[in-house]
């Protein structure tokens, strides 16, 4: 069974430019906080990891297309899949729509990094397999 991850998120005023558009620098900070949903979800809360144990899942990678712009006040729902799980990085892609018409879309890689030693790192084994887990596997 493929395990997707979906939340919702309001457009607020400051996500938007003065027309009331969703303006994408803001897109960029409400996936971030997707991103931050998920793992805590799995199992990984990043208050936990980053204080606790050191280690974080920097962005090395974003790729994103828009199709039609958003507004403030609209409701957008986020479908999240892992489709790639590397030694230390994960691929996620991320599709957003409204009232099912699709927003955006983006392609991201998030890297294990060693916080204090500022470089990559082997995913611990707890996490591999949760990520394996949740591994997109095509048919």
């Amino acid at each position: 069974m493929t395990k997707i991850f979906t939340t919702r998120r309001m457009l607020h005023f400051g996500d938007c430019d003065i027309s009331g558009t969703a303006y994408f620098p803001s897109y960029l900070n409400i996936l971030n906080g997707v991103n931050e949903e998920f793992w805590a979800h799995i199992g990984f809360p990043w208050h936990h990891i980053i204080w606790n144990e050191r280690w974080g899942t920097p962005t090395v990678h974003i790729s994103c297309d828009f199709s039609k712009p958003s507004f403030f006040g609209d409701e957008l729902h986020f479908t999240l899949k892992v489709t790639r799980v590397g030694r230390s990085s994960v691929t996620v892609h991320h599709d957003i729509s409204c009232e099912g018409e699709k927003r955006w879309a983006s392609t991201q890689v998030l890297a294990a990094s060693d916080l204090d030693k500022h470089t990559s790192i082997v995913w611990p084994e707890p996490v591999k397999a949760v990520l394996d887990d949740w591994l997109v596997r095509e048919e």
